[in-house]
């Protein structure tokens, strides 16, 4: 890699547009008919190798050897020059590239701050609002005409929905499946088929009844449920598990992309699934459980 010579005052700050400008001096033209792109794409490549190189002999040595530590420096400096050098080739600003990495790595590992969440109800009358905290119930019945069994879902005594079964050639208890979105009504304060069960849709606008709470975006959510279960089932359920692929967390970003919940982020979306397949487990274990739904502490617990 060439060596830069810095044109900024060394020990100060540097930004990010600066580090490039100075680094693109030292970028060599491209051969004749060459790819511009080829040699620092290659260049990267071996740097995270040498970068992986220093640090096995900072392990070896011990954290104590000082050059094991300018080695690093002087290695991490080199793969910083060649992305550098990439994104000039791409024609990117690298802080502009910063910036949206900032952006990308939040929305997967940070929910949303508290004092930034939304109650996407909180203009609607009462009746139209999810409630903020409740208390639901799962049973378990048989029916008559084939003696499979039936979730049955409870709210201040009165049934929500239909009885469920699994609707599958398997028992795998996805009769209990109500619980996902009650859970992404605790996290999410999003959930249109919550609202259909209890009874709160937004009737009183037309327009965001039909658009946000009325049968498509029902159907999304729906499917969004069958889609993280068939993922689930081969991941244990989730029970050791604490993330989600990110590639998977954009599906369902795609899916609703149109929806208010929209806003939210990939972490809330992880957080909401989890929160439901932890009632789930419950549920399924016991065969029954009560909920309680609090919207205010975004939480969902199985007595």
């Amino acid at each position: 890699m060439p060596t830069i010579v810095p044109d900024f005052p060394t020990g100060g700050v540097m930004h990010f547009n600066r580090y490039q400008q100075a680094a693109i001096k030292t970028l060599q033209p491209a051969a004749p008919d060459a790819d511009p792109v080829t040699v620092p794409l290659l260049g990267l490549t071996g740097e995270v190798g040498s970068l992986a190189t220093a640090y096995k002999k900072h392990l070896r040595d011990g954290p104590g050897m000082a050059s094991g530590k300018h080695l690093l420096r002087e290695e991490l400096g080199d793969v910083l020059w060649y992305v550098a050098a990439l994104a000039h080739r791409f024609d990117l600003d690298l802080e502009d590239v910063a910036a949206a990495s900032l952006v990308k790595i939040n929305d997967w590992w940070l929910t949303t701050p508290t004092a930034d969440r939304i109650f996407f109800d909180a203009t609607f009358p009462q009746a139209e609002q999810l409630p903020r905290q409740a208390t639901l119930t799962f049973t378990l019945q048989q029916r008559d005409r084939d003696g499979r069994s039936v979730a049955v879902l409870t709210h201040d005594g009165r049934p929500c929905g239909d009885p469920l079964t699994d609707s599958s050639h398997i028992d795998d208890d996805y009769r209990f499946h109500d619980v996902f979105h009650l859970a992404h009504a605790a996290v999410l304060g999003w959930s249109p088929v919550t609202r259909f069960l209890l009874g709160c849709k937004r009737k009183s606008d037309p327009r965001i009844d039909e658009a946000e709470d009325g049968g498509r975006a029902i159907a999304i959510e729906e499917g969004i449920s069958a889609l993280v279960f068939a993922y689930a089932a081969r991941h244990g359920y989730f029970e050791n598990v604490h993330h989600i692929d990110h590639e998977f967390l954009k599906t369902i970003a795609t899916m609703t992309s149109h929806l208010e919940v929209s806003i939210l982020r990939a972490a809330d979306w992880e957080q909401a699934i989890m929160t439901g397949y932890a009632a789930w487990r419950q549920l399924r274990a016991n065969g029954r459980g009560t909920l309680h739904l609090d919207l205010n502490q975004q939480t969902l617990t199985v007595e």
